[in-house]
Formats: C-alpha cells, sequence, structure tokens
C-alpha cells in the first residue's frame, strides 16, 4: 500500500478514481465538500438535500458531476458538526476504505484529514486514516484451496494543506506501521491451531528478525525452558505433543548499538496458548474452535514489535511470548497438582482452564533480567472480563499510577480504548490455598481481577501493568476473526514513551 499527500488546491481538476469530501448533518459542508459544490454549480449540494443525510460513516458515491474531473465523488457523512471528533473521523476514512475495496478501485484521495477535530492533531488523523486503509484491506487467504482475490486499493492520498503536509506524512507512515502490525497479528490469530503452533510463533519472530535490522530473535526449547525452572510454564505444555517455545524478540535501536546511554527497555509479554481446550478442565464444546484466538496476546506482541522496527522507535523494546497448547492428557495437568513457579513460589492448580496466568507469571520474572523501565502483559485471560467489559473497552489492571494514565491516554487517541479495573489487597485473600502459596484462581467473583491479583505476585520488582483482552482481540459470529487490538494502543504508547 502507497500512502501519500497533495496539497495542490484545485481538487475540481484532479483526477482520480474516487475523491472523498466530508458533509454533515444540515446540509453543512466541509471546506473541500463546498469548493466542489461551486465547481459543479451546486449540483452536490442538490443532491445532498435530498439524497443524504451525512450520519456518521454513511457513503454516497456520485459518478461523473459535471465540472468535476475525478471519476466519482464520494460523499462521507460526519454527523452533526458540533459533535464532529476523532471517532467519527475514523469512522467515515473506514467508511471511504471499505467502499473502495467493495467497488475494487486501485486509487483515493481523502479530503477528511484537513477537517479539524477537538480531540486529535493532524498527526493522528494521518494516522488513523492509514490504519483505516489497512484494516480495510486486510486479506486473508492462507487456508483456501484457492486464493481469493485480494483488495485492489494500492494508492491511497491525503489532500492537505502544504503547511500540513510534513505532520500528514509523518502520520501516514505511523499508520502504515501500525496497519501492517495489526494485519500480522490479525493473520496469526486467523490461522488455525493446527498450523500456528508455538514452533510457527517461533518461527515468526525469527523472521521479523531476518526483515528488520533492529530485531533480534531468540527462540528457547523445552531444555533451556527447564534450565530456567519454569516448572509453571511447562506443567500447562506438558499435556500436548506440540513442545513449547519461549520467545525474545527484542528491537535495539541503532543510538543504543552504538554505545550511547539509553533508557531502560519496555518489556511487552504475550499470552501465547495456540489453542486452549480447557485440559482435564476442559471446556464446553460450542464454539471451542475460537480457543485458537488464545495467543492473540502473542500475535499482538509480534505485531506491535514488527511496527516498532518498521519506524526504528528510538527506544529500546522487548517481546517475550510463553507459547504452548493446553490440552488433556495422561501427562496434563490435574485439578489438585502443585506446581513450582520460576520465582520460586508453588502454585495449586485448582482449574486447569486458568492457565494462561500459569505460563505468563514465569515469564513475568524472566522479565526481570532486563532490569525494566516498564512490562506490559497483554493476554486474553478470562471470559470474566468480557462479561464486565464487553467487547469495547480491553481491562487494564495496574498498581502504578503514571502506567495507568500512559496506557489510557494512549487509547484514547489510538482509538483502542482500555478501562482501569481495581486491584485492591482485599481481593489477594480470594487466592488463599491450604496446599501451595497460591491457588490459581480465586472462584467465580471478580475472575478477571483475581486472575490480575496472581499476576501481581510476580511483577514486584519492575512497574507493570496487564491487559486483558478477552473480550477485544477477536470477533465472533458472521464476522469472526482477530481484530489486531491492541497493537494501536500498544504503539501509541510506545511513541509517547519516545516523544
Amino acid at each position: 500500500m502507497e500512502f501519500s499527500t497533495l496539497t495542490s488546491p484545485a481538487l475540481a481538476t484532479l483526477k482520480t478514481s474516487a475523491l472523498a469530501i466530508g458533509v454533515f448533518e444540515s446540509g453543512v459542508l466541509s471546506e473541500a465538500a463546498d469548493a466542489l459544490d461551486q465547481a459543479s454549480n451546486g449540483t452536490l449540494r442538490a443532491l445532498i438535500k435530498t439524497e443524504f443525510d451525512a450520519t456518521p460513516g454513511s457513503c454516497l458515491p456520485i459518478h461523473a458531476v459535471n465540472g468535476i474531473s475525478a471519476g466519482r465523488v464520494i460523499l462521507l457523512g460526519l454527523g452533526k458538526q458540533e459533535h464532529y471528533n476523532a471517532a467519527v473521523h475514523a469512522k467515515a476514512q473506514g467508511a471511504l476504505a471499505a467502499y473502495c475495496v467493495r467497488a475494487k478501485l486501485s486509487e483515493a484521495v481523502s479530503t477528511l484529514a484537513a477537517i479539524p477535530t477537538p480531540d486529535a492533531p493532524l498527526i493522528a488523523r494521518a494516522r488513523t486514516a492509514a490504519r483505516q486503509v489497512a484494516s480495510a484491506t486486510y486479506h486473508y487467504d492462507a487456508t483456501f484451496s484457492q486464493a481469493r482475490p485480494a483488495p485492489k486499493l494500492k494508492k491511497f492520498i491525503l489532500h492537505i494543506s502544504r503547511s500540513d503536509a510534513s505532520a500528514a506524512q509523518a502520520g501516514l507512515r505511523e499508520g502504515a506501521a501500525i496497519g501492517a502490525g495489526m494485519a500480522l497479528t490479525r493473520t496469526l490469530g486467523d490461522l488455525p491451531p493446527n498450523l500456528c503452533t508455538p514452533t510457527y510463533l517461533g518461527q515468526t519472530a525469527r523472521d521479523l528478525a531476518r526483515q528488520f535490522k533492529t530485531l533480534k530473535a531468540e527462540v528457547l526449547d523445552q531444555r533451556k525452558i527447564e534450565a530456567l525452572k519454569m516448572g509453571s510454564f511447562l506443567s500447562v505444555s506438558r499435556g500436548s505433543a506440540e513442545p513449547p517455545a519461549f520467545i525474545v524478540l527484542r528491537h535495539t535501536p541503532p543510538a543504543a548499538k552504538a554505545g550511547t546511554k539509553k533508557a531502560a527497555p519496555i518489556v511487552l509479554v504475550g499470552k501465547g496458548v495456540t489453542f486452549d481446550s480447557g485440559g482435564i478442565s476442559i471446556k464446553p464444546g460450542p464454539a471451542m474452535d475460537e480457543m485458537k484466538f488464545d495467543m492473540c496476546g502473542a500475535a499482538s506482541v509480534l505485531g506491535t514489535l514488527r511496527a516498532v522496527a518498521q519506524l526504528e522507535l528510538t527506544r529500546e523494546v522487548i517481546g517475550i511470548i510463553p507459547a504452548c497448547e493446553n490440552l488433556p492428557s495422561g501427562t496434563a495437568n490435574k485439578p489438585g497438582d502443585v506446581v513450582t513457579s520460576m520465582s520460586g513460589q508453588t502454585i495449586e492448580v485448582l482449574n486447569t482452564d486458568a492457565e494462561g496466568r500459569l505460563i505468563l507469571c514465569d515469564a513475568l520474572t524472566y522479565a526481570e533480567r532486563f532490569k525494566p523501565a516498564a512490562v506490559i502483559d497483554i493476554a486474553t485471560l478470562t471470559g470474566a472480563c468480557v462479561i464486565a467489559l464487553g467487547h469495547v473497552n480491553s481491562g487494564l489492571f495496574s498498581r502504578d499510577e503514571g502506567l495507568v494514565q500512559g496506557l489510557l491516554a494512549a487509547g484514547r487517541e489510538a482509538l483502542d480504548p482500555a478501562w482501569h479495573l481495581p486491584l485492591d489487597e482485599p481481593y489477594q485473600d480470594l487466592l488463599k490455598s491450604n496446599f501451595a502459596d497460591m491457588a490459581n484462581i480465586g472462584g467465580r467473583a471478580g475472575g478477571a481481577i483475581t486472575a490480575a491479583c496472581f499476576l501481581a505476585r510476580f511483577t514486584t520488582k519492575y512497574p507493570w501493568a496487564h491487559l486483558d483482552i478477552a473480550g477485544t482481540a477477536w470477533k465472533e459470529g458472521k464476522e469472526k476473526g482477530a481484530t489486531g487490538r491492541p497493537v494501536p494502543l500498544l504503539m501509541q504508547y510506545l511513541l509517547d514513551q519516545c516523544a
């Protein structure tokens, strides 16, 4: 995909397949729409009055308008002018991209980024435009017998004033990288679990390291994992014939390689259960196929590191992924088993379907060696978080106020929101065990919170936050598939840290 800007003021003479303009409700035209209406001697305004209500996300293509050189003018609804904001802008850009894909267009010019919003600067609006195009052109055909036609949209242009071109180009560059990272995350999530195994995730990390010079990948096999005494992680993997993989993908910016003084790294830890049957505590059959998405935390780490490397961020970022399957067998964890984590703490396994925390706790202990500025784990951890927050917000848990505010702000700007949930000490009492230092579940009440409380016991040596993405990492039903979240949130946070 080619993203670029255009600063020529002569919109009416611009030759392109599609020229998109914004229209507010009650017939209020954006500056670009008004210019084209004048060039068409009022044709657009007359059509808008009778055929277009301009509700947010609405889209009306008009072909061969007199006085306008573009093949078609696309009216994009922006809602009430006084309510126009970054979310409406994103919805309109998404509607444009979706139309271009349906119409099999190869290029489009959008004027929307030039319309100010009170909650997003131009660079953010351009970033959003690129992300929306990348999302609309995402294409999965890895497991079809015949390749499905890919979207033809290859060129997307923002029409902008000359003075704003530099900011718009920076936003497009960032959005393109984030979009590519989201596409990788979605592809890994969408792949079937017989293909996307722990070994496959490890190979993906190695492939990224070959593609980007700032990345270095290390994939530890079972023998090396055993040497690290990751007993909790290995207890989950032992039920499967697929070997586990412990993946470390490290982005080192050029300045850090040159030996200059650098900030402590930011570490991202992603849950990589490539299929979760629940183990001996087996899940119900309906929708169990969706448990291939239980590695979306790992996928989001790989997608984020891809975007980080493409942008060559100036901050060191390290991705850690414990990857395995959770299956029932004669060697699988049993309810009542006691396992010993890398930290030395013992865990009574009361439910083998609460396995994500068992692999993450050892990865969180491993993260200590990097002396990180912050550690953020990302996991499709609990159905309880879906009940609490639905499919809109990811759950955010942390006792570090600076980290909380940074992630919440990043989520708002990236339109990839999270909601801060409590980690109050009394919840820890629910994890008491008569036979180990802790149990791996705390009962039905506050399930997302007690899961985070469990992880908190392994994160006392650095600032830490946990993102529960069980409700946001994939969609169900007819639109079943990975979403690529929370790559936008994570990338915005990292961009903010580099600013």
